[in-house]
């Protein structure tokens, strides 16, 4: 018989960390190899941890709600093989300086393992080298700091604990900024509450999505350019081939891969749209990974990522489209499904709206929404003259982040893509 660890394993591009849901087997329990044994979330999706070992489940570390870094022990497994015993753990040498610069999004529960000398303080409670970097920024003294309420694990103080704590104070909540304005999250006014009115919790992704928009809102200075485009080629191809297509396929075609496709092709048009911005230096991203923004029965948005969109015809979009919004509506993607994205496309036609101006998804730097397909009486010219024409009409709005991406280059890119559908080939074999 052998002992091992069941670590917790890296679910994706920039997974971290993930917090356990739920323990699908108890203490005592046999489990297979590959045999699901826990639920966690990560801040992109919830997913099942399957085993690599099969045997006795021997003693479980972490309590469901724990917060734990990818690459920590979180159960033990008796197996029937010779398999290695339990190694001690090699201790880090990566500096703590760099760890923090790596991922500085990382919470207590992920840098614990971290040298603590210089961590501690006169109240005896654990803090973060985080949440003493924001401490010092913020010039908040040992006592001030004692008296902040924790929220982590055995009452230590994450660092959204602290964000919250600058919040109600109006102070700026962006640490390594020098003048940041002061919190758009905070209330400005005392909110009442009367008999009868529902006070509803608000759910994790929830949570999350409510962080992340803020957070895009303090990091990006957004601009909002709209253009209309004439859908009319693109709805007429539609129409005529919809039902070979499901015939074919087995699947329908909706109008998100016309969109996907003309996004891509005009990215390669204007590459230098599909960038980050990581401090001072941009980063041009090499592939183009569309994201599309898909509406959960909960109300919630996730966002799975079309990768090397570029590369594929409208069938393979189309079918990619139909794989990620199916499985996203029944909790199936994966974390690689949501990672990687360079651009994102969100239609906000599905509810009915002709336009919206979207929130720019970090660390992208713009965003398109696409309207409602609506009729319009429109000017056509003809050899013979100028005719009123009934057209299939849409908005774009292209959302982009000023810092880095001007006028004219969102400008022109939105209008590339309207340019893109309106050239739609209407003899286009399918």
């Amino acid at each position: 018989m052998a002992s091992v660890e069941m670590l917790m394993p890296k679910m994706g591009e920039s997974i971290t960390e993930g917090t356990v849901l739920t323990w699908l087997k108890k203490e005592g329990d046999t489990i297979e190899q590959d045999e699901s044994v826990l639920e966690v979330a990560t801040d992109k999706v919830d997913t099942e941890v399957p085993s690599i070992h099969g045997g006795i489940l021997k003693k479980i570390l972490v309590k469901e709600g724990d917060v734990v870094a990818v690459g920590a022990a979180i159960a033990i497994i008796e197996t029937a093989s010779d398999e290695p015993s339990i190694a001690p753990k090699a201790e880090s040498k990566e500096p703590k300086e760099e760890i923090l610069k790596a991922a500085p999004e990382l919470t207590t529960s992920l840098i614990t393992e971290v040298d603590s000398k210089e961590n501690s303080t006169d109240d005896e409670r654990f803090y973060s080298p985080l949440v003493q970097s924001i401490a010092k920024a913020e010039e908040i003294s040992k006592d001030e700091l004692a008296k902040i309420p924790g929220t982590g694990k055995e009452g230590r103080v994450t660092k959204q604990d602290m964000l919250t704590y600058l919040q109600k104070k109006g102070e700026k909540v962006e640490p390594v900024a020098a003048a940041a304005a002061p919190s758009i999250s905070a209330p400005k006014a005392q909110i009442s509450i009367s008999a009868g009115d529902e006070i509803i919790e608000m759910d994790r992704m929830r949570k999350m999505i409510a962080s992340r928009m803020i957070d895009s809102k303090r990091i990006s200075a957004h601009v909002t350019s709209f253009v209309e485009a004439d859908m009319t080629n693109i709805v007429l191809w539609r129409n005529k081939h919809k039902d070979a297509y499901k015939t074919k396929y087995g699947e329908g075609l909706t109008f998100t891969p016309f969109f996907i496709e003309a996004v891509a092709k005009a990215i390669r048009d204007f590459p230098m749209i599909n960038i980050s911005v990581d401090g001072d230096r941009i980063i041009k991203k090499k592939d183009i990974n569309v994201g599309m923004a898909v509406a959960l029965s909960s109300g919630n948005l996730i966002v799975p990522v079309i990768r090397n969109a570029d590369q594929l015809n409208l069938v393979g979009i189309s079918k990619r489209v139909n794989d990620l919004a199916n499985r996203a509506r029944i909790n199936k993607l994966t974390p690689d499904d949501l990672a990687g994205g360079t651009y994102t496309v969100s239609n906000v036609g599905s509810f009915g709206n002709v336009m919206g101006t979207p929130i720019i998804p970090q660390p992208q730097v713009a965003i398109m929404a696409v309207g409602a397909i609506v009729k319009k009486p429109a000017v056509v010219e003809t050899p013979t003259g100028d005719v009123i024409a009934i057209r299939h009409k849409m908005f774009l709005s292209h959302s982009y982040d000023h810092r880095v991406v001007d006028g004219s280059l969102g400008g022109m890119f939105v209008r590339r893509v309207a340019d893109y559908l309106e050239a739609f080939d209407i003899n286009t074999s399918l």
